[in-house]
Order: structure tokens, then C-alpha cells, then sequence
């Protein structure tokens, strides 16, 4: 059954069908950033975690775990939350890194409120993060905010 809204324009898809297309999106563009090189350029990583989380209805924290070249080992959705929080356990972000072998992270949460602006909650976990990660040598590289448009720490010089 396909969807409406009030002004009576049909779309395309169901919710459930849209998710599976953007993920199938984001597979693409993980294996296209694969073949041509890394996750250093920060509109690609944007691309992809908007793909990933931007359909997202509750708060979902992710790491894309990355090796010493920057390329994708692996992407975690890791916490999950209410509609505009959730809790993020930085032992379990270190033990995931360490299984995987990673050298770098950047992390990642939307908002579904669409307002991609990093709160001070944001900044303080990003902050604890960085400093467990650093005490085994795995680099944060960036943490993205994604909402209608994606905010990333490291373009504001917050890491």
C-alpha cells in the first residue's frame, strides 16, 4: 500500500521501502568510497552517514570503524535512544574499536528533530570519547550530527 499525504501527492515508496532503498544507497557509496580510497574527505563521510541515519525516527549513535588507511572496516549502530537522546557508554565504543582492529573512528548520531547543531551533551561525550580512544592509540577523526543537513566536529575545530 503506498502512502499519501493531506494535498493527496502519492509517493513512491513506504517507509519500510524507502529504508531499504537508502540502504541499499549507502552499501553503494561504502563500496564506491572503497575502490577509490578513504573516508578522509569529510562530504563523503556526510553522504554516507546521512544515508545511513537520516531516515532514522529516535536518536541512534554510530562509529564507522576505520583502518590506518582511513578506509571502512565497519559500521555500528551502537545506542539507541529516545526521539532527541540517547545514552552512549564510551567502554563499549573502546571494546567494540579493539575487536575491530581499528586505527581511526568517527561518530556519528542524528537528530530527528532535523536541527543538526551539536548540543553540550554532544560536545561533553565526544570529549570522553576522544580521551578512552586515546589511551590505546585509535584516532577520532570526526564526529558527525546529521539532521536535514550534517554538522561535523572537526570542520568546527571541536576535535
Amino acid at each position: 500500500m503506498r502512502t499519501t499525504n493531506q494535498s493527496n501527492h502519492h509517493y513512491p515508496f513506504t517507509t519500510s521501502e524507502l529504508n531499504e532503498l537508502l540502504e541499499q544507497a549507502a552499501v553503494a557509496l561504502a563500496l564506491k568510497y572503497k575502490r577509490e580510497g578513504t573516508f578522509t574527505d569529510v562530504a563523503n563521510v556526510k553522504e554516507y552517514l546521512a544515508l545511513k541515519l537520516g531516515a532514522h525516527e529516535r536518536e541512534v549513535f554510530a562509529v564507522m570503524f576505520l583502518d590506518s588507511q582511513h578506509r571502512l572496516i565497519s559500521f555500528e549502530e551502537m545506542f539507541f535512544g529516545t526521539i532527541d537522546a540517547a545514552s552512549v557508554y564510551p567502554r563499549e565504543v573502546l571494546k567494540m574499536a579493539l575487536s575491530h582492529n581499528a586505527a581511526a573512528v568517527i561518530f556519528a548520531h542524528n537528530h530527528p528533530s532535523g536541527v543538526p547543531e551539536p548540543s553540550q551533551a554532544d560536545k561533553r561525550i565526544t570529549e570522553r570519547l576522544v580521551e578512552a580512544l586515546k589511551l590505546v592509540d585509535i584516532r577520532v577523526l570526526d564526529h558527525i550530527v546529521v539532521g536535514e543537513s550534517c554538522v561535523s566536529f572537526a570542520e568546527k575545530g571541536w576535535i
